[in-house]
């Protein structure tokens, strides 16, 4: 038996949405074109758009397709930056997906970016006072704020509105990355925008759509530099002819997400908390990470730090049993450094190594739940066993 809990990664594609990508792919046009061919592909990417937008509660037109979620961000952080000129400064916390910290690296590498990290406290959360601090030093120097709406890895949720008020007050724009909160978190950027959030990223593949399209949501209002030019494809923001297909399928995950997405919450909570509860027993001495509060994390995160062994050993071991989990983000799978978001909680590095993040999504079940914790015991004392910590395959190398 397969167990499938690393939804955080990728979430199996809907069947429904497998069925409309398909169809889609058999239309024939391109939607800048005039034709009736061309028109009848733009009419789709069109619904398309209104559907993801109703999804996050934006505008279509501030929805602008992207090729992942990854380049939503770039675009975003980069573009914000580059409109920003002569200001220097990005405000980031510590912990960030790799899609922000190495944007932000390269920006300090390549464009003199200043890049100000702004700590996180024990659970994951940014410290606002630090934030307001860093602000304060010089506000008219701060080209943006950028920050995940909850931490990919150990699921906590962020302040968004405070850190929102607190840059609004300077004019400084937000951009929020919310592609591991999408799906699992209501997400309204009418409302984030009113308090200061100019751009939001989102991806498809997280709520079950197909990888390969994500979205920025930009507010009408914000101005940034393109990363791509061209025809001058939306709103001149990101040019290059549109997956008409792609966003077919992402509209129709969207929309089933959105349907049920208080009581697939709820059911996901229960879940959450059935692995909690499971882990504890199972292995006394695991440390639950990020906020031990439910209502203060992600309803399908479970994220563990299991002392005394290395966390790509515990999963190598999981996954012989039939148990998908991962250590990390997917997007550093195979590397086999400690936690970087573990490592700005304040713990140690042999911590930042022995971590698990266990993620639920629409095909979870206590089954699941259940397999993962009979499984854990012996894959945990073979982890601590002799020598197996060090001699255990790394993960997906």
């Amino acid at each position: 038996m397969s167990v499938y809990l690393d939804h955080a990664a990728t979430a199996p594609m809907l069947p429904a949405a497998i069925t409309a990508y398909a169809e889609a792919m058999a239309v024939v046009g391109n939607p800048a074109s005039i034709h009736s061919q061309g028109q009848n592909a733009k009419r789709m990417l069109e619904e398309a758009r209104e559907r993801v937008a109703a999804s996050v509660h934006s505008d279509p037109i501030e929805i602008v397709f992207t090729g992942s979620g990854t380049e939503s961000v770039n675009l975003a952080i980069k573009g914000l930056y580059w409109a920003r000129a002569p200001r220097t400064r990005i405000l980031v916390p510590g912990g960030e997906h790799h899609a922000t910290v190495d944007t932000v690296e390269w920006l300090a590498q390549q464009e003199g970016a200043r890049v100000q990290w702004i700590p996180l406290d024990a659970l994951g959360r940014i410290d606002l006072a630090a934030l307001e601090a860093a602000i304060r030093q010089d506000p008219t120097d701060v080209a943006l704020v950028t920050l995940l709406a909850a931490n990919n890895e150990v699921g906590t949720l962020q302040p968004i509105e405070q850190v929102a008020a607190l840059a609004a007050a300077h004019g400084i724009p937000v951009h929020v990355d919310a592609i591991s909160a999408y799906g699992h978190a209501p997400i309204d950027f009418a409302a984030l925008h009113a308090v200061g959030v100019s751009a939001l990223s989102v991806s498809a593949h997280k709520i079950g759509g197909p990888v390969g399209i994500g979205a920025l949501v930009l507010s009408r209002t914000a101005t940034v530099v393109p990363l791509i030019h061209g025809g001058g494809q939306q709103r001149q923001v990101r040019s290059g002819t549109q997956d008409v297909a792609a966003a077919v399928s992402f509209a129709v995950a969207a929309t089933a997400m959105t349907a049920d997405l208080s009581v697939e919450n709820r059911r996901l909570a229960v879940l959450r908390d059935n692995v909690i509860a499971g882990v504890r027993a199972a292995v006394p001495s695991a440390v639950l990470n990020g906020d031990p509060d439910p209502a203060g994390r992600l309803p399908g995160n479970a994220h563990f730090t299991f002392p005394g062994c290395e966390g790509d050993s515990l999963l190598f071991l999981l996954d012989v049993a039939g148990v998908s989990v991962s250590t990390g983000s997917a997007c550093q799978a195979g590397i086999p450094e400690p936690s970087h978001v573990l490592r700005a909680m304040g713990r140690t590095e042999a911590e930042a190594r022995s971590a698990l993040r266990i993620t639920l999504g629409r095909t979870s079940s206590q089954a699941d739940v259940d397999a993962l914790v009979r499984a854990l015991p012996a894959a945990w004392s073979q982890a601590i066993g002799a020598g197996l910590a060090d001699s255990a395959p790394r993960a997906y190398t």
